[in-house]
């Protein structure tokens, strides 16, 4: 039995995901279109936010990575950019855990349309990235041993992005200074509170999306096209173009 497929509204809000290896520190921000300049300005932001430097940026093929406009961005911010193997998808295996860990546990799996959605994502995303990078402890993958057909992984305890950074010796003293005095002032009760409020306030604008026009059913389509030929050419691309009038000679210059 043949099922027709729900019509699409078209573009929605995509996240973009940040993750730093080392400590697991993760950032995330909402796309509204997925466009080379919009994607330079959201990783501005996001740097901003960091409280580290941004080196290097390993990405996908995705042609909103791959292209001119992020490759200039890079190399104007000294940024190494480097990209994964094509067919390789685990080479983004850092980021797309935290595509399930975070954002889908954390942003479910409903279609989010429009500035307002994508407001509410940025609210959301700001409380998001207070709790998971100083009060969710994580595991990290420390060793990874073969011994035939087994593999045996050892982690390290688990800790907080915000710990591992502590613990690193290569982390400078005014980034530990700096990451002290905001943890100092954090609530994980009421971030975590704020989380859900948010949370209610996007399912709302999620289940209240403006509704589709129906599409014509097949049969109604195939009789319109019975006296299309009357209404003439409907393609805007296969208009004449209007007569030209040149004002210096006074003639008419009819199209090629």
């Amino acid at each position: 039995m043949s099922r027709t497929p729900a019509p699409s509204r078209g573009s929605f809000v995509q996240t973009l995901v940040l993750t730093d290896i080392a400590s697991g520190w993760t950032e995330c921000a909402p796309l509204l279109v997925r466009e080379q300049k919009h994607l330079t300005e959201v990783l501005s932001e996001l740097r901003r936010l960091m409280p580290f430097p941004l080196l290097g940026l390993d990405t996908d093929n995705d042609s909103v990575f791959i292209n001119e406009t992020i490759r200039d961005y890079c190399l104007d911010s000294n940024i190494e950019f480097t990209r994964c193997r094509p067919f390789r998808k685990n080479d983004q295996a850092f980021v797309e855990q935290k595509n399930g860990s975070i954002v889908r546990r954390i942003v479910g799996y409903h279609r989010y349309e429009g500035v307002e959605a994508a407001a509410i994502l940025a609210d959301l995303y700001r409380s998001v990235r207070l709790f998971i990078n100083f009060f969710q402890p994580f595991f990290k993958l420390r060793e990874k041993r073969r011994d035939g057909a087994f593999v045996k992984k050892i982690y390290d305890p688990p800790a907080t992005p915000h710990q591992r950074l502590m613990a690193d010796t290569r982390t400078p003293a005014e980034i530990r200074n700096r990451l002290s005095h905001i943890c100092e002032q954090l609530d994980p009760v009421k971030l975590l509170r704020d989380i859900r409020a948010v949370q209610q306030r996007l399912v709302e604008v999620a289940d209240h999306a403006p509704p589709i026009k129906d599409a014509p059913d097949i049969e109604t389509y195939l009789q319109s096209l019975r006296l299309a030929w009357a209404e003439g050419e409907v393609r805007p691309t296969a208009k004449a173009k209007p007569n030209r009038v040149a004002s210096a000679a006074g003639q008419t210059l009819s199209p090629a």
